[in-house]
This record gives structure tokens, sequence and C-alpha cells, in this order.
């Protein structure tokens, strides 16, 4: 019978021109050629060291585009569609292509450097590069737990600095200019919505009519209309748990969603039609393609002579607005669906010094001490008070 090997065993032989290294784990052979000796050693005392910190025979011998693939489908049902699509399209475009065949232990940060480097080089813009970097890590945190890899390379190569993008927002003037604009547009309603509640875009179109609350004036935000490619349109539910929430109307809101479904219901006489119940639907009554609203907004700002804005800068507005006029910022938070006061904070506070200014003249108020005129009495005798 065959002798076998225990773990960190090593041998070293030399094969015509070049080299070839063995380690033993778990009963197995783990083998690579090399030009040198010295590289053979090299990679024994690598491979025994990581043999000492846990490595698995499975993660010697699997290759980083394997992994890959086996991670994604494993991964699919914890993500919304869109963002597993996304992480999809990043594996096959630009991970397995440039680390699939590295063995998954023998991934180092300079490979994974040099791709970035490269993505750089091809005009890939840093934003771009995080979110590959992101996916990466995310996928080998998951290796790492596993026990096929005993450390993380991509946790010690950096994330690319995305410099800060200065968000394009409108003032309260410009807002009424948005909506004088927008009286002719079919899509005067959501744009109304969009600046008084925040709701993204894929919210608002998500809105169905059993997501009014007519008597106590709210709205439940319960799902997003995406689209997803190759798949089309999809509803889906909130990223995350605060993104269900309850928004409050005003009520011109209110009036304005009434006139709003009265205008549907005469449109739903048409043969066409096809009811989902939709807050904001094509003049089919289907779920509304975004291009067509992208191609109205631009029109509707051109028309009221604003400067060009993405219509994810409404909810930017929406919060700037508020969060300048008073409203607290935990009630933004959560009109917002952020998951805690301090990310609106990030987000907006440098939109705010009009209540640093308060702050400081508080504080200073506060802090000054009030001039007092003490009157001055005679000295007691303390044996007359006895």
């Amino acid at each position: 019978m065959a002798k076998r090997r225990g773990n960190r065993e090593g041998t070293i032989y030399k094969r015509g021109s070049s080299w070839t290294a063995q380690v033993a784990l778990d009963g197995q052979r783990l083998t690579k050629s090399f030009s040198t000796q010295k590289e053979c050693q090299a990679w024994i005392r690598e491979v025994t060291s990581q043999i000492e910190s846990g490595l698995r025979y499975d993660g010697a011998k699997m290759k980083v585009g394997e992994y890959l693939e086996t991670w994604i489908e494993n991964y699919e049902s914890a993500v919304r569609p869109k963002t597993h699509h996304q992480y999809r399209g990043i594996m096959n475009n630009h991970l397995i292509p440039a680390l699939g065949k590295i063995k998954l232990n023998e991934l180092h940060p300079q490979h994974i450097q040099a791709l970035y480097k490269k993505l750089r080089e091809q005009g890939k813009s840093p934003r771009t590069i995080q979110v590959i970097h992101s996916v990466l890590r995310r996928a080998l945190v998951i290796a790492e737990r596993q026990g096929l890899i005993v450390r993380n390379p991509a946790k010690v190569v950096e994330s690319p600095k995305v410099p800060h993008k200065e968000m394009l927002i409108l003032d309260d003037n410009q807002v009424r200019q948005l909506m004088i604009a927008a009286q002719e547009s079919r899509f005067e309603n959501l744009y109304y919505l969009a600046v008084t509640t925040g709701l993204r875009q894929g919210e608002l179109l998500g809105l169905k009519w059993i997501d009014v609350d007519w008597a106590s004036g709210n709205i439940h935000v319960r799902r997003q209309l995406q689209r997803i490619t190759g798949e089309g349109m999809k509803f889906t539910e909130p990223k995350t748990r605060s993104g269900r929430r309850m928004v409050e109307l005003g009520s011109e809101a209110l009036k304005r969603l009434s006139a709003h479904r009265k205008q549907l219901d005469f449109e739903a006489l048409t043969p066409e039609w096809e009811d989902h119940g939709l807050v904001f639907p094509s003049i089919y009554g289907t779920p509304l393609d975004q291009k067509r609203l992208h191609h109205d907004f631009k029109r509707v700002l051109k028309k009221a002579g604003l400067h060009d804005i993405r219509f994810h800068d409404l909810r930017h507005t929406a919060a700037t607005l508020m969060l300048m006029n008073g409203i607290p910022l935990l009630v933004v938070s959560r009109r917002l669906g952020h998951s805690k006061p301090s990310v609106t904070l990030d987000i907006y506070g440098h939109y705010l010094p009009g209540m640093q200014s308060t702050a400081a003249a508080l504080m200073d108020e506060i802090a000054t001490p009030i001039a007092v005129k003490l009157q001055q009495t005679a000295a007691r005798n303390p044996e007359e008070e006895i």
C-alpha cells in the first residue's frame, strides 16, 4: 500500500529543463512546475504556510474563475435581480478574463492591482473600478470564511478614490418654474410628488393605488420598478428594510392625486388599456418605460429655462429644501428611506450653511455671561444676629 503523505510534506525534482514542486495536502498532492529550483522552494514555503493557516485541498485546486461562477450562483437569492445582473456583468467582462485562470490560493494583491492599472489605462472611471473592487472583495470574503483561501488579497488593495461630484439641485423658485413648465405634461403630478416627497424614480413608478391611504393622507412605499437587462421591466422590493416606509402627503398633493386618478379612469375606457393598478402608468396602463419619462423631463427642464439635471436630482432637491427650511433631520431621513439619519447628514450636511450660522449664534448667546450689577450691602456684625 502506498504511503499516505501528511500535510506540509514537500518535494522537489527536476524533469527535463524544468523543476517540479509537490506538497501533500489532505492526503493528496499539489503540484506546480517552475524554471528554477529556487522558485520551487519559495512556492513550497508559501503553500506550507497557507496549509498551517487552514488551507483546504479544494481551495488550492480551484481557479478564480471557477470559484466566481459558483459564488454568483449561490449569491443570486441574496440580492435584487438588478444587482445580481450587474455583478454577473462585472465578472464576465472584467474579473474572469483577467484573473479567472489563476489558482484561488495563488491570487495575490499584485494581480488585482495590475487589473486596476489596466482598467485605468483603458479609460474606465474610478467609480467603475471601485464597483469591480467591491464585487471581488465581497466574493473573496466568502472564500475566506469557507477556508478556500487563508486571507483575502482584495482587502490589502486600496479601493480607487472617487472624486466628489457636486449635486445639482433646484432652489424653491426653480421648483416653481419646473412645475409651471410641467403643466401640460402627462407626468406633471409625478414631478410634483418627486419634489415634495423625495421618492426615487423607481419608487414613484412602482406606486399602486392600493398604496395610497386616502383617510390618513399617506402613501406606502412597497416596491420599485426597475429595468433588468435582458428581462425588461420588473417590480422589486425596496433595497433595505428602511426603504419600505410610509410617507405623508400634503393636502395639495392629495388633491392632485385625486384629479390624476379621475384622468386615468377616463383613459382606462380605451380598448388598449391594461389595468395594473399603477399610479403612474403608460398610456396603456402598463409599467412606464423610463426612457419616455427621461425625454419628457429633459423637455420640461428646457421649457422652464433650467439647467440640465438628472431626474434623481429632484430627490436631492427635496432633501435639501426640507433641511434648509427647518424640517428635522430624523423626519427627512425617514421620508427618504435612509437606514439612519447619519446617512442623510453625510450626503446633505454641507448644504446647510444657514443652520451652522444659527447654531453659532445660539451658542454665542448661551455662553456669553450677562452683565449683572450686584447691590452692595453694609457689613453685618455677627454678634447682632445672635
